[in-house]
């Protein structure tokens, strides 16, 4: 008697014992599988934010966990259930891509697509296509084998590879900053920090606890460090939100409002023995963009006669100072012009010091705490460095 088998649907084995599967059953599987990988890599640098780090280890659980078991000869609600999965996955990026999705803290803002989101979105769309593909091309074929099986594994598992490393790299425009224990005015201590690899730019909203953990290079000193600055920052600037108490505290403005941000200096505090001191700052920024002053950030100054080589080892990369070397003020403390040719000012202008400065923001701001100002208002940073959030060079 002769007995006839079927033809197993998605796999089945070969006489010689090797491992055939339809060829759309496996690229699912494959692609699924490279699309979770990057996903998994992503969760760390999205650390600040907990609902993102949620959606990215469901998505890659539920990637990675189908791409396992579609291997394992499943069938058509199977696939059916990879499709949703992946598909999901992709309309997800599409979406944080062009709007951002408001209900995901750390995915709302729209961000630029980068290599690591857009190979997991293409992995993403190619299991969707090949697993709806394998409902109806659901039968192995001879000609795809061990080695085609193998080919296509290398070539994905190649570009995953990349893709997770530049997930590692990933910049976005939100991070996490706000609220913390903090103690004492100055937050640093001895010794001079000359970072040249800034870090990358993040949002900073000081309604959000503070956390500046995550970043290569930054000792748990450096970062305490930081972040107490900020907190007692918080706490304690805000006791000169109206610019008629800091004039009656001895702050004067220098003229500037017209940019947009507004600088008040202290001079008594120029030379007191106290830096990064809220309850003494050397100058208070207020943004006059509504037509009213709304106090937004310290800038902490140096003593007239420091240098680069003074400054104190706040965060490390987590920080940035600057100078402005190019500005001109009357002999009454108001900016009057920038620097001619030969970079002095014309008489009866004055070049003012190039005292090394950091700002401290108490409120949103989308390069970090401790950004420095853009356009007209923007100063100087160490040679070598890469200014936080230069826009035109491509900063977010």
């Amino acid at each position: 008697m002769t007995t006839v088998v079927a033809p197993q649907p998605f796999a089945s084995r070969s006489r010689a014992g090797a491992l055939t599967i339809a060829p759309a059953v496996a690229l699912a599987a494959i692609t699924s599988l490279g699309a979770g990988a990057i996903h998994a890599a992503a969760i760390g640098v999205h650390s600040e934010h907990r609902q993102a780090v949620i959606t990215f280890t469901i998505l890659a659980i539920a990637q990675l966990g189908w791409g396992v078991f579609a291997l394992q000869r499943r069938g058509r609600l199977y696939m059916l259930a990879g499709a949703a999965v992946n598909l999901t996955a992709f309309v997800g990026w599409v979406v944080a891509k062009t709007a951002g999705i408001s209900f995901i803290d750390g995915l709302e803002a729209a961000e630029p697509a980068q290599f690591a989101d857009t190979t997991a979105a293409v992995f993403a769309a190619i299991a969707v296509l090949a697993a709806l593909a394998a409902l109806v091309w659901r039968n192995p074929q001879p000609w795809f084998g061990s080695f085609a099986f193998t080919s296509v594994a290398v070539v994905v598992a190649v570009v995953t590879a990349f893709g997770m490393v530049s997930a590692g790299s990933h910049t976005h425009a939100h991070g996490a900053t706000g609220h913390t224990h903090g103690t004492g005015g100055s937050g640093g201590s001895g010794g001079a920090s000359h970072t040249h690899a800034v870090v990358p730019p993040k949002e900073y909203d000081p309604n959000k606890p503070i956390d500046l953990g995550g970043v290569p290079g930054v000792t748990p000193a450096q970062q305490a460090r930081a972040e107490n600055l900020i907190a007692i920052t918080l706490i304690r600037l805000p006791h000169f939100s109206d610019y008629r108490v800091a004039e009656a505290d001895g702050f004067a403005s220098i003229g500037d409002g017209f940019t947009g941000d507004e600088h008040f200096i202290n001079t008594r505090y120029f030379d007191d023995g106290r830096i990064l001191d809220p309850d003494h700052p050397e100058s208070l920024v207020y943004d006059t963009r509504s037509g009213k002053r709304v106090l937004e950030s310290a800038m902490f100054m140096m003593a007239p006669d420091d240098s680069w080589a003074d400054i104190p080892d706040v965060g490390g990369p987590l920080t940035q100072w600057h100078i402005h070397n190019n500005l001109c003020f009357t002999t009454t403390g108001r900016v009057a012009g920038l620097t001619n040719g030969s970079g002095g000012c014309d008489a009866p202008l004055v070049k003012g010091p190039e005292t090394p400065m950091i700002h401290v923001w108490i409120k949103k701001n989308v390069c970090g705490p401790f950004a420095a100002l853009e356009g007209v208002g923007a100063g100087q940073v160490p040679p070598g460095q890469t200014k936080l959030c230069d826009h035109a060079h491509g900063g977010t």
